[in-house]
């Protein structure tokens, strides 16, 4: 590349890159407005370094938004307070990710480009489980088939550790993450059950809908003090009726990171919920809850409301 490209065709090398690098750095962070951070330095330092030896724009841009998000993810373990033991077996409480929301049947380019394949809620979820080496490892790799050996330097490991981490990751993703029903009838189908169910009171339909394993993370935020809850199993889960009963009348349908689920608004167009449902084989096998107050207040979820 000729470093004396004028401003306005580097700027457009770049944008061209832009939501590649968005959806690299979304899987990264579960934030949007950190990923976007993480982009536009990523453009900064593209506009103060000399490219003339660049071969490659998209690889050299995705270490470089990379190696911007390992030091966010980072950061983040630094400031992490050590969260309370799961039971063997269970999974712990993890943040819930910032969701991707749309009507159903509301075309969204921008959004189906950061989603790209479905990247639903409960896997962005298992990658915020991930040490970041690990995650950083995993998402360039699998979702976005880098090279071993060009993931290694980043992360400072050889070729053969980055993949022992990548398998790590993916083993825990499987585990732990079911692929949904690709379906969204399907999806659907289960979901209107389950909210009719819970309207109606009705324990046993609601245990019906729900997967034998079925995992329910809530995530009430700070200002609801405490980690995200975690529940597994149908009874369980089921048996929540004061969050059931409290979320279904204001329950409207919406796609979560590209699935079926709801947005609960409440009286005056006060958000109270963000409800994600993995769905498969017909039946609901988890199920996220976003509940805290200040992120759901800095979502746009004006389409949802009136």
């Amino acid at each position: 590349m000729d470093e004396k490209l004028p401003p306005d065709e580097r700027a457009a090398l770049f944008e061209a890159q832009r939501p590649r690098l968005r959806a690299v750095a979304y899987r990264m962070l579960g934030s949007v407005s950190e990923a976007e951070e993480a982009v536009h330095e990523a453009w900064l330092r593209y506009d103060r370094t000399d490219a003339s030896d660049v071969q490659n724009l998209p690889g050299w841009l995705t270490t470089v938004v990379s190696r911007v998000c390992l030091n966010l993810l980072r950061g983040r373990e630094l400031r992490r307070e050590e969260p309370p033991e799961a039971e063997a077996g269970e999974p712990g409480p993890t943040r819930i990710p910032d969701p991707l929301l749309r009507r159903e049947g509301v075309a969204d380019p921008g959004q189906e480009v950061l989603l790209g394949d479905s990247v639903g809620l409960a896997l962005m979820v298992v990658l915020e489980s991930l040490a970041p080496a690990e995650r950083v490892a995993f998402v360039l790799h699998d979702l976005f088939a880098v090279p071993f050996a060009e993931i290694a330097p980043l992360i400072e490991r050889t070729a053969a550790a980055t993949r022992r981490l990548a398998d790590r990751a993916r083993r825990r993703v499987q585990d732990q993450a079911p692929a949904p029903d690709p379906d969204p009838g399907r999806q659907r189908a289960a979901v209107d059950g389950f909210f009719a169910a819970a309207r109606a009171g009705d324990l046993g339909a609601l245990v019906a809908v729900l997967a034998p394993g079925v995992v329910l993370r809530s995530d009430g935020g700070a200002v609801r003090a405490g980690h995200p809850v975690v529940l597994a199993g149908a009874t369980a889960v089921a048996d929540q009726p004061v969050l059931w009963g409290g979320l279904s009348p204001f329950a409207r349908p919406a796609l979560v990171n590209g699935a079926a689920g709801a947005v609960a608004i409440g009286e005056g167009g006060r958000p109270l919920s963000v409800m994600a449902f993995t769905v498969v084989d017909g039946a609901i096998a988890a199920i996220e809850v976003l509940t805290d107050p200040e992120r759901l207040a800095a979502l746009d979820l004006s389409a949802f409301r009136g």
